[in-house]
């Protein structure tokens, strides 16, 4: 049984009254999955950047820190 990967992307937004909104980040299976995620939440917002950012290859030897924790909570 194979899992599917899940990848975490780095939005940078602006909303619909204008409001910027930087380091937004959303897990999906691909680009498109994160931007209908990011879509159900800021409704008509306009997506000025999008970036993937790559998992630290933190394995049992390797530092987890506070957020990496959550990070892998919520991929769950």
């Amino acid at each position: 049984m194979q899992t599917a990967s899940i990848t975490k992307y780095l939005f940078r937004i602006r909303t619909r009254n204008g409001v910027l909104v930087e380091n937004l980040s959303i897990f999906g299976r691909d680009e498109s999955d994160a931007k209908r995620k990011l879509g159900s939440i800021y409704r008509d917002c306009e997506v000025l950047q999008c970036q993937v950012l790559r998992p630290s290859p933190a394995g049992r030897n390797g530092h987890l820190n506070y957020e990496d924790v959550v990070d892998l909570i919520i991929a769950s």
